[in-house]
Parts: structure tokens; C-alpha cells; sequence
């Protein structure tokens, strides 16, 4: 039997793609083995959204082909799309693909081995005009699943090469949205996390539709009994949207808004289209709605120009806003974006230290968070067993990770528990009902 392994760096959407290409090389005979074991074929799903994406994947191309000589390589995603010629350089790549035609990749890749040759399938990114289905059909788990709502984006926030490696955006039919949530209700899966490049523009290029809409769709399906969003833009939540959304009571208390930085010029070099007050007022009506919501952000440092005063300003801002969780990047120049051409880089030793303060900060807000929900009862969906195999562990709603004393009966099962303790930046509770 013929093998594939795959390598997968980047987002849930990422990840996504991934299963999907998995499950198009199973149906065409293959077997899907580690990373680093022997295989036919090596398919390297890359991210672009650092300088740090296209070393790893570089890295990789290099590992795999010491695996097996004779093996074909695949390079696919957003590194492919935007530098597809630097690629086809590399004399150990066989098929290139960016970010559309993933559907190819079997026969690409068998037809690379045949000829003899190599095939490089990039597309322009402006001719992205269409939403690409790869729909997963067999469910390998069964607790929480990404379903992939959305494509490309028309942001164009100065630091960002997405919009260029992904396209304008595409969504997807909310038809082939509700089939696909009612195959993961059949699959058993308690919880669907609606993903996409920009989740917010949903419908925008499909006319009449929100993505509240889909919201409203996937809230009917029996079996479903959490909605989850990935990372939207502030901007998309306004009252209308959250008088709609309390109404239903699968969509979890959890939102995920990208903030980037908390300093209001930064965010104007950064063409970010909010202001902090605009952000402040949009998470109080979330709390004001759901009191004990999960606000996670991101927050970029060392943007070019951000000097003390402006990192003192984002650390300000966190602290204000007591975020649940804050994921921390240093400021990456990505060529074709205009804040690579910006004057005023940063020293890499400022990003470093700016990064390290602000993680210590993440942690802090994240224990203060958590410790306000010791003596509360919360649902929690238990995914897997924990790195101490006595307990397992899974999400509340607001996406605060819980352990409890391990039982194989509780895997994908949403059970009450009572929060007891604080362990570092988890908790521990006591199962209530069962």
C-alpha cells in the first residue's frame, strides 16, 4: 500500500485542509503515517504568515526527502501561493499548489511520479473567485470539530500577507455549511468551531446573509449542542447580534477578537478599522450580555514605530480589558506588505523583551480570570485523557480548560462540574452529573 505523510504548519483552517487532503489520499488507496516515517508522497501544508512559516517549511521539504529519496514532495497553502517560483527552485519539490486546486493533489502528485515532472499550480491570487469544497466526510474524532465556513480576505491590514496568499473573499453556501454540520451531528461531535480566514465577512459576497445566519442555521441541528466562533473581527459584534445570539443557547460564551495592539496609533499604521474605545465598547456589551465570557485576543509587538509609550500603552489596554488568554507575536516583515517598507523597524531585542512582558501579563489576566470561576458549576466537554493519565480534561463554554479524575465513560460527553481549585492556568472540578 502505497503512504503519504503530511506536515501541516498554520491556522485551524490550515488544519482543516489538511484532513480533507488526508481523507482525498485514503479514497484513492493510501495510508496516512507519521511525519517523519518513510512515505511515497510528503505533503507540506505552509504557512506564510511569518518569516518563521517558510523556514520551518523549508526545513521539512529537506527532512522528508532524506526519508526516501524517491518520494514525491508537495508543497501547498499560502507559502506556495505567494512565493510559488522560489519554490520551484528547490530541486526536491515536486507539486505546487497555493491556496486553491487542493482537490488536485492526488492526481498532481501521481502524475509528478508518472512523468516524471514537476507541476506547479498556482493560480494569481485576484482569479480566487470561488469558494473551494473540501468537505470531510469521514469524522476521525468526536468531540470538537472545525468546520471551514469562509475563505480569502479583504482587510488588507498593513503587516498582513494573507490577503495575497488567500484571495478576496469567498463563503461558502450556507447549503453545503448545514449538510456538513448535519454529517458531524450524525458523526457524534458535540461542538462545531465555525473557522475561516475572516469568519466576520461571511455572506458579504453572496449578498443577503450573515454569518448570524449561519449561526441561526447550525443552532436548529439536533445532536449539536455548542456553536463556537474562531477569530472575528470586533467590528461584527454590534447589539443586533447579541440580542440574536443570547437566544441561543449553543453558541458558547467565547470570542476570540483580534486586537493587535493597544495603542490607537499603532492601529492606524496597522489599518486596523477600530479604535480602543470602539473595542471597549464592543467587549462591554458582550459582558454585558454574558457576564463571565471568554474574551483571547491577539496582540502583535514591535510594529514598526511602536516605540515605549505605545507598548505601554497595549499593556495598559490588556490589563484594562482582562482578557482570558492573549496569544503573543513579534512584528514579522512579510515582502509585498506596505509596513515591511515602513521606517522605524524595531530591534529584534525589543521584540523579545516586549514579547516576554506581555506573555508574563497574559498568564497573570489568565490565573485572575480563572480564579473567579473557583465554586461555580459549568458545563465542560471532556476531550482527552490529561498528561497525568488520572485525569481528563476539556473546555467550558467560555474555553477555559478543566481536568477531573479520569473515567473512559466521559470522553465526548458534556458533563456539569464543580470548579475546586486553580492549577497553574487550568482548573480542577468534581463531576456533578454524569
Amino acid at each position: 500500500m502505497k503512504k503519504v505523510a503530511f506536515h501541516t504548519l498554520g491556522c485551524k483552517v490550515n488544519q482543516y485542509e489538511t484532513e480533507a487532503m488526508e481523507e482525498l489520499f485514503e479514497k484513492r488507496g493510501y495510508q496516512i503515517v507519521g511525519e517523519n516515517e518513510y512515505a511515497d508522497v510528503y505533503v507540506i501544508n505552509t504557512c506564510t504568515v511569518t518569516n518563521l512559516g517558510d523556514r520551518k517549511s523549508r526545513q521539512f521539504i529537506r527532512r522528508a526527502k532524506k526519508l526516501n529519496h524517491d518520494s514525491i514532495i508537495a508543497v501547498v497553502g499560502c507559502y506556495a501561493q505567494v512565493a510559488p517560483k522560489e519554490i520551484e527552485k528547490m530541486n526536491d519539490v515536486d507539486v505546487i499548489i497555493g491556496t486553491s486546486d487542493k482537490r488536485k493533489i492526488v492526481e498532481s502528485c501521481e502524475e509528478a511520479k508518472e512523468e516524471k515532472k514537476k507541476i506547479n499550480m498556482v493560480k494569481d491570487f485576484r482569479m480566487l473567485n470561488n469558494f473551494e469544497e473540501l468537505e470531510i466526510e469521514e469524522i476521525k474524532s468526536r468531540t470538537r470539530a472545525y468546520m471551514k465556513i469562509q475563505d480569502g480576505c479583504n482587510q488588507y491590514c498593513s503587516y498582513c500577507i494573507i490577503p495575497y496568499a488567500r484571495g478576496p473573499i469567498r463563503s461558502r453556501t450556507l447549503e453545503n455549511i448545514i449538510s456538513e454540520a448535519e454529517r458531524l451531528s450524525q458523526a457524534g461531535f458535540k461542538e462545531v468551531v465555525l473557522t475561516g480566514i475572516h469568519v466576520a465577512s461571511y455572506g458579504k459576497d453572496l449578498g443577503d446573509i450573515s454569518l448570524l445566519d449561519v449561526i441561526k442555521e447550525v443552532n436548529k441541528i439536533e445532536g449539536i449542542e455548542r456553536i463556537r466562533l474562531s477569530s472575528i473581527e470586533p467590528t461584527l459584534i454590534d447589539r443586533e447580534f447579541m440580542e440574536s445570539v443570547i437566544k441561543m443557547p449553543k453558541v458558547c460564551d467565547h470570542f476570540h477578537l483580534s486586537l493587535q495592539s493597544g495603542s490607537d496609533t499603532i492601529l492606524k499604521r496597522m489599518n486596523r478599522k477600530y479604535t480602543t474605545e470602539e473595542y471597549r465598547n464592543i467587549v462591554k456589551l458582550i459582558r454585558e450580555y454574558m457576564p463571565y465570557a471568554g474574551i483571547t485576543t491577539d496582540v502583535i509587538v514591535g510594529f514598526p514605530g511602536e516605540g515605549q509609550k505605545e507598548f505601554e500603552e497595549t499593556c495598559d489596554f490588556v490589563k484594562e480589558i482582562n482578557f482570558s488568554r492573549i496569544h503573543v507575536f513579534k512584528y514579522s516583515p512579510r515582502k509585498g506588505t506596505p509596513a515591511s517598507k515602513y521606517i522605524n523597524q524595531v530591534d529584534g531585542n525589543i521584540k523579545h523583551e516586549r514579547s516576554e512582558k506581555l506573555i508574563n501579563l497574559g498568564e497573570e489576566l489568565s490565573i485572575k480570570f480563572n480564579k473567579n470561576l473557583l465554586g461555580k458549576t459549568m458545563e465542560v466537554l471532556f476531550e482527552e485523557e490529561s498528561k497525568d493519565p488520572s485525569f481528563i480534561e476539556g473546555y467550558t463554554t467560555n474555553y477555559v480548560r478543566v481536568k477531573a479524575p479520569f473515567k473512559e465513560e466521559y470522553k465526548g460527553r458534556i458533563l456539569t462540574v464543580k470548579i475546586t481549585e486553580l492549577d497553574d492556568e487550568n482548573l480542577i472540578g468534581e463531576i456533578e452529573e454524569f
